[in-house]
Order: C-alpha cells, then structure tokens, then sequence
C-alpha cells in the first residue's frame, strides 16, 4: 500500500461556498482549471494507474484565516470537515482518512471546531499554513494549538504560502516567474522551522509532531549552515541566540517530519534521509498540481521513492508503516 499524506482537495459544496467569498486572488482561477480538486471521478482515475494508493485528504489553499469574515471562515471550517469526512466513510477504499480544516484567525473557536473534527469526524490531524496573517508560529497565540495537537497525539501538517505580492527584491512591487511559491514558499518552510526551535517551542513541546511539506524545505540541505550561524552568534554576540536549549540545534530539527512532495527528485530525498532517517519521512505528493493535474507528481514521487539506495523495508516505511503510526490508521 502506498498512503499519499499529502495531496489537495476541493469538496464540491465547500469550493461553491468558498468562492462566493472575497479575497481569493489567482486561487479562484486556479480552483476552475484543475478538475482533480473536486472531480472524483477525474481523481480516481489518477489513482486507479498505482496500485494500492490511498490517499490523506487535505483542503487545499487559501487559508481560511485570510477571509476577514470570522464566522464565515468558521462555518467553511465546519464545512469542509463534514464534507471530508463524508469522503472518508463513502470511499474507504480511497481515503485513509481526512486532516482537519481550521481558521486561524479566532483561537478559541478554531480550537472548538478542531475538537468537533477529531473527536466526532475522526479527523487524523489538522493542517495550518505558514505564516499565519503575517505571524510567525512561535508567537505565543498559537501555543493552546501545539498544546491541544500534543493531547491528540496528532500531527499538524505545515503548508508554506507566499503571495505574489511578496516582491523577490524591495525595488520591485511583486514576485515574478512564480518564484515567491518554488522558492518563497521553501524558504517560509524553513524558517517557521528554525523559529520553531530557536524560540523553545519544540523543547516546551516535546511531545509535537509536526509533518513539512516539501521534504522539509532546506533544513536538510542547509542544515550545517543553519546551526553555524547560530553557533557563530552566540560566540561573537552578533546575533541574539537561542537562549538555554538542553540539545543541539539539530537535533530539535530533527523532531519534525518531511514528506517526499518534491516532485521526483531522488537526491533531495537521500539527502532528506541523510538528515531524518527512513522513520520520519512520509510519502506525499502535492497532488493534484502539476501539468497533469495530479498525474505526474504520484508517478514521479513514487518511482523517485523506488530508486532510492535504502532497504525495501524502509521504503515500506516511507510508503505506509509512518502514516499508519502517525495518524493511527486502521487501514
């Protein structure tokens, strides 16, 4: 079996509601023209071309925090987690199950629903973006969040997001050859990560399982790099430190968990099984968007998965046996 954690979704009634919304930008179009996000039919057809494939459901973005309308952004909430959770029951043969689907714009609210979710649809995890509303992950508002996830025993999975507005220089107004998404989105990755573990929250939270998107941005690449600079400002008081961590820099990064959505690339997953291990990376696919609206990404992260040099049981584990532990999966 093959459990895929992290493609995309768009429920039929939910993407309705959600359009009628403001604020969309290119997400609305990009909606209309992908037909996997809310053709089942066009997705399983997909899936039916590899054998054994299930997938994880996700909603796909934007963030619903970014919709001014609170109690609009809850009801869409409520909305997409039925409507996935239907998925689940219906097609038990497709989906493993369904990640939760929460604003991030009222905590206490975002929290009731993500109990709802859990508790009631048997949701497996919750997925946030980075930033949220221009906010890093380590700000003291989103830690009832980490808090609730470590009583789950449930990961969040981090999905990175940059606006085209977000301009690659400061003499120019917006992004340009869609690098604030191939390259700003790696990079916000990144540094929620490394923020994550600089400001303690991953040594407050031990217990926190937290799955990046795109094998981890460039932690595994960067990581010497990373972890010198931290150590060079300590040293010469350039830059504030971290303060009192117990461990390593590292070795805190290393409690996070990276899928393999990098789009066919086997030396980025050695090098990201260089720095975690075969135990905390999980196939994922980005799925549906790539010019084949889904196609191509399953087939070129699996048989990128495939002609990796590590054993066949840690390809099992990359595959299915992590999702399976992580989500506590039945399937």
């Amino acid at each position: 079996m093959k459990i895929d954690i992290f493609p995309h979704i768009l429920p039929v009634k939910f993407m309705e509601a959600l359009h009628k919304e403001n604020g969309l930008g290119h997400f609305r179009h990009l909606h209309k023209v992908i037909p996997t996000l809310s053709d089942l039919d066009y997705r399983f057809r997909i899936m039916d071309q590899f054998e054994g494939l299930m997938q994880v459901l996700n909603i796909a973005a934007p963030p619903l925090e970014n919709i001014k309308d609170s109690q609009k952004a809850i009801d869409l909430a409520r909305l997409a987690n039925d409507e996935m959770a239907e998925l689940v029951l219906k097609y038990r043969d497709r989906f493993a199950a369904a990640i939760a689907c929460i604003p991030m714009n009222n905590m206490d609210v975002a929290l009731e629903e993500l109990d709802r979710a859990i508790n009631d649809l048997n949701c497996k995890g919750v997925q946030i973006f980075t930033p949220i509303l221009d906010k890093p992950l380590d700000s003291p508002d989103f830690f009832p969040l980490y808090e609730k996830m470590c009583q789950f025993n449930l990961p969040i999975l981090l999905h990175p997001q940059r606006e085209t507005d977000y301009p690659d220089y400061r003499t120019e107004e917006a992004s340009k050859y869609t690098l604030s998404s191939s390259l700003g989105w790696p990079y916000e990755t990144t540094t929620a990560m490394v923020r994550l573990v600089l400001s303690g929250v991953m040594e407050r939270y031990p217990e926190l399982k937290i799955i990046t998107h795109h094998c981890g941005g460039m932690v595994p690449f960067m990581i010497n790099r990373i972890t010198g600079f931290v150590e060079a400002g300590e040293i010469f008081g350039s830059r504030k430190g971290p303060g009192k961590l117990r461990k390593p820099v590292a070795d805190y990064l290393k409690m996070f968990y990276a899928d393999t959505a990098i789009y066919g690339y086997t030396p980025g997953l050695m090098c990201g099984y260089a720095f975690w291990g075969a135990q905390h990376l999980l196939f994922g696919t980005d799925m549906p968007f790539d010019s084949q609206f889904g196609l191509r990404y399953t087939r070129e992260t699996i048989e990128s998965i495939e002609r990796m040099d590590i054993s066949d049981a840690e390809k099992k584990m990359i595959f299915e046996d992590n999702a399976r532990r992580l989500f506590r999966l039945s399937v």
